[in-house]
């Protein structure tokens, strides 16, 4: 059943030092970064007037298996590189594994509509309340289509109907014209998302 969040014009106040007017954040583990996420990234910015939007990576990833290749420290040199251009996105780590952890402190929080249906499961809480709380504190939404996965048309970002197919998973399968410049020519010199 997909968990329904209730409208959300306003970001909740929170007492975390990195809340800001018009910042926002963009949870993922970018393995690798590909042309849709600047895309997404970029369109967020836009839409919701945002001064900066971070790429949130987590050490380690909630529901993901262990990546060995690349590195942890060469992915995140090469999502610093991806977005060298782009003074407007930032890129973080962090020790938190939850979306709704993540985003605390945020105005925006990003995701795709397969994380909006993910992040409702009662499996990645101790009970439903909890689930509830986290869901309920979450700052306002920014929802990237996957169709035919629905999501509140009222937080939907209008993105590039072209990108809607890119993944990352797709680009460690082969499709490396998908990913960034960096990315691509990291995966060239190394061989960082062949196929194992």
């Amino acid at each position: 059943m997909l968990f329904t969040a209730p409208s959300m014009t306003d970001s909740p106040a929170h007492d975390n030092v990195h809340c800001m007017s018009g910042i926002g954040v963009y949870p993922g583990s970018f393995n690798p970064p590909t042309l849709a996420h600047i895309e997404i990234a970029l369109a967020v910015i836009e839409h919701h007037s945002l001064e900066r939007l971070d790429l949130a990576v987590s050490t380690t990833a909630l529901g993901k298996g262990v990546v060995d290749r690349p590195t942890f420290e060469d992915r995140i040199e090469v999502i610093r590189e991806s977005i060298a251009e782009h003074s407007a996105i930032g890129v973080v780590v962090t020790e938190l594994r939850l979306i709704a952890d993540i985003a605390t402190g945020y105005d925006v929080v990003v995701m795709g509509a397969d994380k909006w249906a993910q992040i409702g499961e009662v499996k990645w809480y101790a009970n439903a309340v909890e689930r509830d709380t986290a869901l309920a504190a979450l700052p306002r939404l920014a929802l990237v289509p996957r169709p035919p996965m629905d999501v509140p048309k009222e937080h939907l970002i209008p993105i590039r109907e072209d990108i809607l197919g890119i993944s990352s998973s797709a680009a460690r399968a082969g499709r490396t014209e998908w990913m960034t410049a960096a990315a691509r020519a990291f995966h060239d010199r190394t061989g960082a998302w062949l196929p194992t």
